[in-house]
């Protein structure tokens, strides 16, 4: 079994410990040790000394939408995050650079991509249009990291996610990549060998682009795969298997979660606007169960032994993650400003506010109910890129959550994985899962506290590559284990033991408020209580709350 990156092991702090040196603000700097300094640097750069900060601790909801959410834990800074943002500069949308920004720092989240539609117009001019915009928004909320992407017509597929670090040369790289390797640029949208050829060859540039230093860093991920059913499981495999560090993972729940929302007082239609059925390019194998959503995740994702678990039991790492793909928001009431023409300009006009509210619009502000949340070393743009590269992600839907740390523990030693880590250990080797979990300690944006019911332990077994890569079945996965919640406030600690460890495994996470289950697509073996599939026109995504983690390996040897 091999894997893409290396995974430093770290040493398991419990999270009942008292207050961390780092932390306590009674000890002079020049006393602690160059760790405790390091920690100490993160926690001053998160504006979180001084807060009666302790290990186990999490912010107020107040403080965490006002710090970016950044709640240190298990050595990690913990961003929320949104890498699947539109603007004025895409054809569908209409918001400004700064609405969005703003709306999610004062929502809470930490990093955020902007990602405007592939296309004729954004090619020629939007890509240099939207990035003085960036860049002046980077310059007024600090408190956000403000990244530049674009939402990439993949080739024979569906959209992705593409973005880039920071630099003089990321405008010039985004607007190369475009002009060279979307599908609707270069008429490439088909399903055909060809097409595909030319998606592995988008990821490739980008790869290359990084190892010749053009760019410090990039990455894709694939945005709501199931929505059409264009995404195949060999498509998804050659894009991962190309460019590893490049290619990292997909949306395990869309955007667009508003449109659940019931009429008269909502759009009255489905979660991620998931209301498909196949078409001419969709995948034939896939079920028609795959084109909705299920609990407001993709079915890629919240199918027990399903596609992703296929991937997973490779052994190779492809991660999830949740955003908003915010477009135009529930309940706001502007409209694009008068006299606006995309087509010449490449951009709509500012929005103009003050008219009825848009009950019909189906998305929310970026950090209002999705968020992807990722273990960062530092607050900076390479850390939160290395972070979802590592895999150190867990993504909720309205604050489910406040915190979560989640350790693979070595029982013969204090050796220790994060999330997205795998922990090397002699064969034999007793393993426990260790989990901790801050529960919602404020009300979430929709003005109620969310309730953690239950938490769910799945696992599978890593059998290697597979000889058929349209496979999206992983008949070993399943849930494990099932822990009832009991409280609904304050921090709750499992603890899984997963026994003597002889053969290659992984284990994964999932939790829900309770309110909607069913038996799992592949039978009550393997998932007793999985998320019920949404049925468009009644589907309301507050009634309905979930969190995923990503996945954890452990190789013995």
């Amino acid at each position: 079994m091999t894997h893409d990156h290396s995974h430093p092991h770290h040493h398991h702090h419990h999270a009942d410990d008292e207050l961390t040196p780092a932390a306590d603000v009674s000890i002079p700097d020049e006393e602690l040790s160059p760790a405790e300094r390091s920690r100490r640097s993160v926690f001053r750069r998160a504006g979180l000394l001084g807060a009666g900060l302790a290990a186990g601790s999490v912010l107020t909801a107040g403080t965490a939408a006002a710090t970016g959410n950044r709640v240190p834990r298990g050595g990690y800074l913990w961003l929320a995050g949104d890498h699947h943002i539109h603007t004025q500069y895409s054809s569908d949308a209409k918001y400004r650079v700064l609405d969005q920004v703003r709306h999610a720092s004062a929502h809470g989240l930490g990093w955020m991509v902007i990602t405007d539609h592939g296309s004729q117009q954004h090619a020629k001019i939007g890509v240099e249009k939207v990035n003085p915009d960036i860049v002046a928004a980077r310059q007024r909320t600090p408190d956000t990291l403000v990244l530049q992407g674009l939402e990439w017509n993949i080739p024979s597929a569906e959209h992705g996610t593409v973005f880039v670090h920071p630099g003089r040369n990321e405008v010039a790289l985004l607007k190369e990549f475009e002009n060279s390797y979307d599908g609707s640029v270069k008429g490439a949208s088909g399903s055909s060998p060809a097409n595909e050829a030319l998606a592995i060859a988008g990821v490739n540039f980008l790869a290359d682009a990084v190892r010749r230093r053009r760019i410090q860093d990039a990455l894709f991920l694939a945005n709501h795969p199931a929505r059409k059913g264009i995404d195949s499981p060999h498509e998804i495999r050659g894009w991962r298997d190309a460019a590893p560090n490049i290619a990292v993972g997909m949306e395990g729940a869309p955007g667009h979660q508003a449109a659940g929302l019931p009429a008269p007082h909502g759009p009255g239609g489905a979660r991620g606007i998931y209301d498909n059925s196949p078409g001419a390019d969709s995948f034939p194998g896939y079920p028609l169960e795959s084109y909705r959503t299920w609990g407001g995740f993709d079915w890629m994702t919240a199918t027990v032994g399903g596609l992703w678990d296929s991937l997973l039991a490779e052994g190779k790492p492809w991660w999830i993650t949740a955003n908003s793909d915010s477009h135009n928001v529930y309940a706001d009431n502007s409209v694009r400003g008068p006299g606006t023409n995309f087509d010449a300009n490449g951009y709509h006009n500012d929005p103009v506010y003050g008219g009825d509210l848009n009950l019909g619009d189906t998305d929310f502000w970026p950090g209002y109910y999705s968020r992807t949340h990722v273990g960062a070393t530092d607050f900076s743009y390479a850390a939160v890129m290395d972070g979802i590269r590592a895999g150190r992600v867990w993504v909720d839907h309205g604050g489910l959550l406040s915190g979560l740390d989640v350790q693979l523990r070595a029982r013969d030693g204090w050796n220790s994985v994060p999330l997205g880590g795998m922990l090397h250990v002699r064969r034999g080797t007793a393993v426990d899962l260790v989990i901790t979990i801050d529960l919602a300690n404020g009300p979430n944006w929709a003005q109620f506290v969310p309730v953690l019911a239950r938490l769910d332990v799945i696992q599978g077994a890593v059998k290697g590559p597979v000889a058929d890569r349209d496979t999206f079945v992983a008949p070993d996965t399943r849930v494990v284990k099932s822990f009832e919640v009991g409280k609904g406030t304050g921090q709750v600690r499992f603890t899984y033991s997963l026994g003597k460890v002889s053969a290659p495994l992984y284990v994964r996470l999932r939790g829900t408020d309770g309110k909607r289950s069913a038996v799992g697509l592949r039978g009550a073996a393997v998932d007793p209580a999985g998320p019920a599939m949404d049925t468009p026109g009644n589907a309301d995504p507050w009634q309905d709350l979930w969190f995923y983690t990503n996945p954890m390996w452990v190789l013995p040897s």
